[in-house]
């Protein structure tokens, strides 16, 4: 096995440890449903990981937790459908949750809905990069944390939301997870997409962390993202110094 084996084979064994860890953790209402994509759509997932995730030194990506459309389908992290199946040309069989929400249905590469968040992102790195060979020779996605919360109504709740024990226990096993990740691919910067992945990176890393920053969350809840956001994200990487107008 080769360096990018070895290195492929690691990850991978680092993100199942990762799922068994979260998936021994309990949460209470008003959370009524959990879903790990990394266990359920864990073909799908891996995928990602061994075509894209063996190369040291990128930039960092990091997203806080999958959203119903995007991740929670595919297992990708971001994982819009479309962009996962017709332009990364990823295969896997996906599962489904041991408990389900009716209004949440996981159907993996069959879902005929789209996630904002991740056909913004997505949609920007093919439309800037072409091909996602461009892009991830350069970058690669993650999430902080692979689990999604959704209360009775279907309602998503994100982690920060959690009561205070709960959030500990999950701040100790995802924390823990990324430091592993990070000494993995060595990035060469991590960027946190949104506040909260930075600030996470920041206190799981200590004094490990490469230089971090961030970019906007392409979030359809943020005003500002929804004024632009690939212009926006565009700006803040020229700004950074990560991406030249002649790239």
């Amino acid at each position: 096995m080769g360096a990018g084996g070895a290195q492929t084979a690691a990850l991978i064994e680092a993100v199942r440890a990762l799922s068994a860890r979260v998936s021994a953790l309990r949460f209470a209402e008003p959370v009524t449903h959990v879903y790990n994509p990394l266990d359920y759509a864990r073909e799908l997932g891996e995928a990602y990981l061994t075509r894209f995730g063996a190369r040291r030194g990128r930039v960092l990506l990091l997203g806080m937790n999958p959203g119903p459309w995007g991740m929670s389908q595919t297992g990708v992290p971001f994982g819009e459908v479309a962009h996962v199946r017709d332009w990364m040309q990823l295969r896997g069989a996906v599962g489904r949750p041991a408990q389900e929400h009716p209004k949440r249905v996981v159907s993996g590469l069959e879902c005929t809905r789209s996630e904002v968040s991740g056909a913004r992102l997505w949609g920007w790195a093919a439309q800037r990069f072409g091909s996602p060979e461009a892009f991830f020779e350069r970058f690669f996605v993650w999430n902080w944390c692979p689990l999604a919360f959704m209360e009775s109504s279907g309602r998503n709740r994100t982690p920060d939301k959690l009561p205070a024990a709960e959030r500990a226990a999950l701040e100790g096993v995802c924390d823990a997870s990324l430091l592993e990740i990070v000494r993995l691919l060595s990035p060469a910067r991590i960027l946190g997409v949104g506040v909260f992945a930075q600030k996470r990176a920041e206190v799981a890393l200590g004094a490990e962390a490469p230089p971090l920053g961030r970019i906007l969350h392409p979030s359809p809840a943020s005003p500002l993202a929804n004024r632009g956001w690939a212009e926006q994200a565009e700006r803040q990487l020229q700004q950074l110094g990560l991406l030249t107008e002649s790239d």
